[in-house]
């Protein structure tokens, strides 16, 4: 049968139509997989120790008390941090009333933004499929995950350095006119970053451009990324926030420069020092699975970096700069090279994409290689996780838990066993197979089936670093006109789920972990109201005229023995390693 020209030609419509119909549906199913992991369950799990708890509670009592430029920490000025990234909590408690979720919800947001934003750059510089697939191996990674959903700034100053690093990279693709407002909304967007996180909001920014004109011979361009125009951006940003808080506080230039940031760098003072080579594990854990790709395609690279597009190099340049430059300070935080994990994320969608194009090239070896290791560390996972789930106390015996502790987390050795069981299926089927877009599939599946099938094993975790359920116990029995006080401790989150603030006893204010508030604590000035020396105590409590409940840890127990000794009263023990005592009036 022979088909006419005006037939072949329908034909070959209908068979475009079709893709483009197919491109579209793998499009909005990207997104809608990307959406889920970052926002599914999102008040799942209760506020996790210390940093969730802490910032919750600064951007409550920053929405009650309307205090939008100097934030405080159970009543106390806490300026580790600029107010930005509260603001945003704030404001979804204002829209979305006070829960995990609400306070979640700005840094799963800024997550999303972040992905977006990625997909629009990779898919100019790039194409649509290198694009897809780096959102869906960044947004899979478990560092990304993680600060995606936790009450903490990472993600939000991730998304205004990215920002700032791919308009400032576009500005030399275009033309004079389009180039000065890409520069534009670089300086914008590095100005709120570092509303965010102070100085490094702008300084990683700056330091990865600087390198990459470098590395690219056209250092010249660093004279228009600091042309004035610019800097009054940024500037306008900057400096109304840094002079309203120096007038308000007058000791915050010398804190937020030369502590905050300067000694952080240069010191082990603020006790987060680790070996130069710390953020190598922390990549191989982080970036898991794709992490196993990464030393056979490093090395491939290598060999044909002469091929490397301008992208390619930026994002290159991107990894090594932000590791380097973590690596050399002597205060280090897995977050901190969040945007490196991004690029490599990235890069290694890169990887895939050229796999995907030639199923018998050297990008498809790469992937099938790293599906051994994955193939092999989950039937290992798998046979161990299904032990322990029919024996438990063979782990149980070894480890030398507490009965009582290790019994609640029995009933997930099962599914985490099942779900490693998958993943070796997956990967096993990708090797034989010789199928690329399974191998993606067997690399995508473990972080999904743990936000999926595994959820309960991180609510208990969670459990075990949350003050929610002390809070419960404590609400049960606490009088509402009781002042509360702890005694040298305060579990993190404890004023938010109580809504109230803590007095605490304190030799140095470690407890409320600020910075800030051991710095002015040392200071020589009086104590604020809040927080009462213990060697004080007896006098503080002679004060009070009102019935005060007592809170300590095991640590401090004797001492809460002493005290109700003295006034006749009982200790009642709490749970999760707390007892209290209600202290009449004198």
């Amino acid at each position: 049968m022979i088909l006419s020209s005006t037939q072949v030609n329908h034909a070959a419509d209908a068979d475009r139509i079709a893709d483009i119909k197919s491109k579209r549906w793998i499009l909005i199913f990207s997104f809608m997989l990307s959406a889920y992991i970052l926002f599914a369950r999102l008040g799942g799990l209760p506020l996790i120790s210390p940093d969730e708890g802490r910032n919750a509670e600064v951007a409550r009592e920053m929405s009650q008390s309307h205090s939008w430029l100097v934030p405080t920490y159970d009543g106390l000025t806490y300026l580790d941090k600029p107010a930005f990234y509260f603001k945003t909590i704030a404001l979804s408690f204002s829209l979305f009333g006070e829960s995990e979720g609400t306070a979640r919800l700005s840094s799963a947001c800024f997550g999303f933004l972040l992905l977006v934003v990625t997909f629009l750059f990779c898919q100019r510089v790039y194409d649509q499929r290198t694009a897809i697939l780096a959102m869906l191996i960044v947004a899979t990674t478990p560092l990304y995950i993680a600060f995606s959903r936790f009450v903490i700034f990472d993600m939000t100053l991730a998304f205004f350095v990215c920002s700032t690093i791919f308009a400032c990279y576009l500005a030399e693709e275009c033309e004079e006119k389009q180039r000065n407002r890409w520069y534009l909304i670089g300086a914008l967007s590095a100005g709120i970053a570092t509303l965010i996180k102070g100085p490094v909001g702008f300084i990683v920014p700056t330091l990865v451009i600087a390198v990459f004109y470098g590395v690219e011979g056209r250092l010249g361009a660093m004279k228009r990324v600091f042309a004035l125009r610019n800097w009054a951006i940024f500037l306008a940003i900057v400096l109304p926030w840094f002079v309203g808080l120096s007038l308000l506080r007058p000791d915050f230039p010398y804190y937020g420069i030369m502590r905050e940031s300067l000694a952080r760098f240069t010191t082990s003072e603020f006790r987060r020092t680790a070996p130069f080579y710390f953020y190598a594990p922390i990549i191989a854990g982080t970036f898991f699975a794709w992490s196993l790709l990464l030393p056979e395609s490093i090395a491939a690279a290598w060999k044909v970096r002469k091929r490397w597009s301008r992208a390619d190099r930026l994002f290159v340049v991107w990894a090594i700069v932000v590791v380097l430059f973590f690596s050399v300070s002597q205060s280090k935080l897995p977050g901190y090279i969040l945007t490196a994990v991004l690029a490599l994320g990235v890069l290694t969608a890169r990887v895939f994409a050229e796999a995907m194009d030639n199923n018998s090239g050297k990008a498809a070896r790469i992937v099938r290689h790293g599906t051994i290791p994955l193939l092999l560390l989950s039937i290992i996972a798998a046979l161990l996780f299904g032990l322990i789930a029919f024996k438990p106390e063979l782990l149980e015996s070894r480890l030398q838990f507490k009965h009582e502790s290790f019994d609640v987390f029995i009933p997930t050795f099962l599914p985490m066993a099942i779900t490693f069981g998958i993943v070796a299926l997956l990967a096993a089927s990708a090797l034989w197979t010789r199928n690329t877009r399974l191998v993606f599939a067997a690399f995508m599946s473990l972080p999904l089936l743990f936000l999926s099938a595994n959820f309960n094993v991180l609510a208990l975790y969670a459990q075990t670093r949350s003050s929610r359920d002390l809070a419960e116990q404590i609400s049960a029995t606490l009088p509402p006109s009781t002042e509360l006080a702890c005694m040298e401790c305060l579990p993190s989150g404890l004023p938010f789920y109580l809504k109230r603030l803590v007095t605490v006893l304190s030799i140095d204010g470690k407890e409320l972990s600020s910075n800030y508030v051991e710095f002015t604590l040392n200071s020589g000035k009086p104590w604020p109201d809040g927080i009462v020396p213990v060697a004080q105590w007896p006098n503080w409590f002679a004060t009070r005229t009102h019935p005060v409940y007592v809170l300590a840890d095991r640590s401090h127990l004797e001492l809460l023995k002493l005290l109700a000794g003295q006034r006749g009263v009982k200790i009642v023990e709490l749970g999760f390693d707390y007892w209290a005592a209600l202290v009449p009036k004198p």
